[in-house]
Order: structure tokens, then sequence, then C-alpha cells
């Protein structure tokens, strides 16, 4: 798909096109920096309109917002499909994974931000404590196009169950699903604009970094975050980064091979291999090597790119298949042999899968996000060399295990976010876990606890019950009182166990 601008009289706006037929999807304008003011400071209001609705009366909204993308699922589906390319039954498997998400912030936001009391120490007994969490007031969200709905949501549903008015940039490639969302949720909170979308390019997402926001949520590539970090660090805005990945799985030899091979496709090759959470790195046991090397050659030979009927689509960024194109001959070049595919899969903006072996660890295929529907596979001697290797890269979003005895083992000494034993990405569909990376993969979390805490700030409150017998923060304390602190001191601190 192109996202081309255009000037027509004195508005600036994009085009969006199907990326498999290069047809025009929808014209959005290019709004920039006052008009991304003028939204966050509309969104404000809302804000503090929408936290003191209280935690049931914006679940209820949330969980009619659910229903109203639930039934228009067909239509939402449909119009992932034209803007970035995704097969229609696997952008309703996006928007099934997503309302998972939404239905338990809901309904656990009071749960885990409401406030609670906790128990002072010793010294401080006279006072009552509680702590609770407070949110930003607007939130900022930059989103990504290859899950126009499920990556996003992770952070707009979690901040709006918060208590946070958003303002929401989709990516210039799926401005209708984010405007579409927004619609939805008009439907059911049609007093005030407590989420709005904004659509452009690059400078949209400036403007709304360097905008008045209390936070911003942000999914994309690693270079294009750095870039949001610097406009973020001008205000000090705090900000979560979802960011790429190059995750890799692993095989040990007592795995389940056909239950691997089929993850390891799924993992590489579906949406095209434009997953941040996509395997791109395969790691197997030397003993297993060949006999799965068969087996998942096998089954992504069976998967096509293009097709009436395709199980993938097209590239939806014409400057990946570049990318794409120059990780595959870099790798040949150094050596590696295509199983399946090669550079003879790039055709136009479809790519069919391919398959790679012999790839050296420093191969661009090995240690730059290919995003596209490729793999690498590797034999190891045993599983300390595949941590080893699969640890050495710079990224640390999610992994994948297939053993057994020993996943759990395995699983422990990856450098990730999240690790999957024996299934492909199940952490990044529980709603109960936290996602996020480490390293070049970002920081912070969405889902979970932890997403819903990202989007409020904790704020201590004490209150105290009666005078103190022994008055510490004062300058009437007496050194009788501080002979008994110092001999309290020695005895709740000063025995080693």
């Amino acid at each position: 798909m192109t996202a081309s601008t255009t000037v027509r009289g004195s508005a600036t706006t994009f085009e969006v096109r199907d990326p498999a037929t290069g047809e025009v999807v929808g014209t959005y304008p290019i709004q920039e920096r006052a008009e991304v003011d003028a939204a966050v400071a509309a969104a404000h209001p809302a804000g503090r309109w929408w936290a003191a609705l209280g935690f049931d009366e914006r679940a209820r909204r949330l969980d009619a917002w659910r229903g109203e993308i639930a039934r228009g699922r067909a239509e939402l589906a449909d119009l992932i499909n034209r803007e970035m390319g995704k097969p229609v039954a696997d952008a309703k498997l996006e928007i099934a994974m997503a309302l998972e998400h939404l239905r338990w912030a809901s309904r656990n936001a009071a749960k885990v931000l409401g406030r609670r009391s906790v128990r002072p120490s010793l010294l401080t007994a006279n006072h009552a404590a509680a702590v609770e969490y407070l949110p930003y007031g607007v939130v900022g969200v930059i989103g990504p196009w290859n899950y126009p709905i499920f990556t996003p949501l992770g952070s707009v549903s979690f901040a709006l169950a918060a208590g946070n008015a958003v303002v929401f940039k989709p990516s210039e490639y799926t401005p209708g699903v984010g405007r579409w969302l927004v619609d939805a949720f008009a439907r059911v909170t049609p007093e005030l604009p407590v989420l709005q979308v904004v659509t452009g390019l690059g400078e949209t997402g400036n403007a709304l970094c360097r905008s008045a926001v209390g936070k911003i949520g942000f999914t994309g590539s690693t270079a294009t975050g750095k870039r949001v970090m610097a406009a973020c660090a001008e205000n000090l805005t705090p900000l979560l980064m979802e960011c790429g990945g190059k995750d890799a799985l692993i095989v040990d030899a007592d795995a389940d091979l056909d239950a691997a091979a089929d993850a390891a496709a799924w993992g590489g090759l579906s949406n095209a291999g434009q997953t941040c959470l996509a395997v791109e790195r395969v790691y197997v046991h030397a003993a297993v090597y060949d006999t799965f090397v068969a087996t998942l050659v096998a089954q992504a030979r069976a998967i096509e790119a293009g097709t009436a009927d395709a199980k993938l689509g097209p590239i939806t960024m014409p400057k990946q298949v570049e990318v794409i194109r120059r990780h595959i001959e870099d790798a040949i070049a150094l050596g590696a042999r295509p199983l399946l595919g090669g550079i003879d899969a790039i055709r136009g903006q479809f790519v069919q899968p391919t398959i790679l072996a012999d790839v050296p660890e420093d191969a661009a295929a090995m240690t730059e996000e290919t995003f596209g529907p490729t793999l690498t596979v590797t034999p190891v001697r045993d599983m300390d060399e595949a941590v080893e290797l699969v640890n050495a890269g710079s990224y640390g979003l999610g992994s994948t295990v297939f053993s057994r005895r020993h996943g759990e083992r395995i699983a422990a000494r990856i450098r990730a976010g999240g690790t999957s034993i024996n299934a492909f990405v199940a952490h990044a569909t529980i709603p109960t876990l936290p996602l996020g990376g480490v390293g070049g993969s970002g920081f912070g979390r969405v889902h979970g606890p932890d997403g819903l805490k990202e989007f409020a700030y904790a704020k201590a409150v004490t209150r105290q019950r009666f005078p103190s017998p022994l008055p510490l923060t004062t300058f009437r304390r007496s050194a009788r009182i501080d002979a008994v602190v110092d001999v309290l001191v020695a005895v709740l601190h000063g025995r080693s166990r």
C-alpha cells in the first residue's frame, strides 16, 4: 500500500491504497500541530469528566463499545483487509483477541487501580496509609498498521479503563480502522470527545508527542521509537514503547516436531511475517534437525501468497519489500541455502514463504528485523548453544520453546519480555499477562495489571490517626527519643538472619 500526500486547495491529504490492487481505499487529512493541540485541549475536560464517571460506569461503556466492535467485526475485518492486506479470516481473529483484552481491562480496572490500604511500619504505626492509581488525564497513542486493532487497543482500551481520555494517531496505512474505532466509541459515549483520532504521517505523530498529553503509548519500529523518545523528552512526557523484535523459536531433541514445525510456520509466515512477535530465527537440536526441517518445509510449501483464497496477504509497505530482498540476497551471498523460496519468491508486493539454512549469525537476516515471510533454521549442539544464540541479539520481545521435559528450564534463561512453551505467542493472548520487551524491543508493558498501571500514576496517601509517642519529624525531638529510636534500629535491623 502506498500512503501518498496530495494537496487539494488549502487542505493537505494523503491517500491509502490497497496493497494488493493499488486501488484507493480512502483519503484522509494530514492534521498538523495546531489541529493536534486542539484535539488534546478538548481531551482534557473530556478526560476529567470520564474519570469522574468512576470504574463501574466506565466499565459499562467500555463493554458497550466492545459490543459495537463485535457486531461490526465483518465490516471492520474487510476494512483491515483493504487497508493493509491481511486475509479477512486473520483480521477477524485479531479482532477476537483484542476484544478479550478489552473485556479484561474494563472488568479489572477497579481491582487493580482502586484505592487500597497498606500497612505502615512499626515507627509509623500512628498513620493510616493507602495507595491509589490516578489517570494521567490525556494519553496519546501512536499505533501500528500490522495489527491495527489488537495492538493499539492494548494501549487505548487500558488507558480508557484507567480513566484517561485518549487521542489516537493510527498508522498512515490504516487510518480508516482508527476512525472506525473512534466512531464506534462515540456511539456509546456521545457526550464528550473522550476518544479522538488524528490522522497524518510522521509529523502528526511528532506533534502528538510534543503536545500536552500526560503519556504516550507507542508501538512501531525501534528506529522510529528513538525519534519518539527524543520528541517526548522535550516535555519529559513518560513513554510506553513496544518496538521491534527478532524472535526465536527453540526446538529441543525431545520436542513434538510436528507441533513445533506448525508453530514455526504460523509464527514466521502468518500476516506475511509482518508481526513484531514473528518467529524469524529457529534453532533446532542437531539430533532432530533434519526431521524438523523436512516437516517445516513441507508445511510451508502448502502456503501461498497472492492467490484468490491465499492465507498470506501482500507486504503492506512497499519499502519493506526491499528490506526483505536485501536480507535474502545478503544471506545467500554469505553461503546460505534456500530450502524454500528465495529471491524468486518476491513478486511485486507479494512474497512467497522463504526458508533459509546455513545463515551466518552476523548476516542481516539474523540481526535485523526482516518483517517478511522468511525463516532461518539453524542446528545447535545443545540447548546451551541455542540460548546463547537467542540472547546474542539486541532485541528481546518474545520467544518460543518446544520441549517435553525441559521447557521451563530453557525459558528461564531467555532474555525476553515473554516466552511461550510448546505453543507460539500464547503469552500475548492471555489477558492477565503483561506484554512488552527488553533491550531494543522497548520498555513498559501492555495487557494485564501491568498494562493498566502503565496508564495511571501511583499516589500515596497517609492520615495521622494519633500523635506518635516517638515524634521523629520535628525540631522538638529530644535526646531521649533519639536514644529510643537507636535501640529500636538495633533490634529491628541489626541482627542478621
